[in-house]
């Protein structure tokens, strides 16, 4: 378990892109959080290069995780995560799941359970994604799962996880 100080959450961030320069697109995105006064990173993954899910036709993703301390309330982190997605040139539409320079997705925070619309929290897709398990595992793999209660590492052992692309990016 990350420890965190006295009135702050733990949200853990899963970074993506392929447009570009993703890995240093995925460096950027983990710095900001940090220089716009978002949060503290109190660990950073290593990266990946993931294969597409559900949208095949594209270039593979660079992803990692992030641990962030932060005081701020889960929909207003995500108000700050989509402010710098757009302010790295992220735009509005596309298909989904299709190519972007940048994707910040809150994961989990602190253990919370929410359905607020326009974010659901834990992440739905979480535990069945390779590329935002792997990273995850990197820095929290005991981490339980608010819902599904078996931990990070556990859902990464799962056969269907396990079979998603999914290499360690050399740098």
């Amino acid at each position: 378990m990350i420890p965190v100080r006295a009135g702050r959450h733990l949200a853990f961030i899963g970074v993506g892109a392929n447009l570009g320069a993703p890995l240093a697109a995925c460096r950027a995105g983990i710095a900001a959080i940090a220089a716009e006064g978002i949060g503290r990173i109190v660990a950073v993954s290593r990266f990946y290069h993931t294969a597409p899910q559900d949208y095949a036709a594209q270039q593979w993703f660079v992803n990692a995780a992030a641990a962030v301390e932060t005081r701020l309330a889960p929909l207003d982190l995500l108000a700050r995560l989509k402010a710098i997605e757009m302010h790295m040139g992220r735009s509005e539409g596309g298909p989904r799941f299709g190519p972007r320079p940048i994707d910040l997705d809150i994961l989990l925070y602190d253990d919370r359970v929410i359905d607020a619309g326009a974010l659901v929290l834990p992440h739905p897709r979480l535990h069945k994604r390779r590329f935002a398990l792997q990273p995850l595992c990197d820095i929290a793999p005991e981490t339980i799962h608010p819902v599904l209660k078996v931990s990070m590492a556990a859902l990464l052992a799962g056969a269907e996880i396990a079979a998603q692309p999914v290499e360690l990016l050399e740098i």
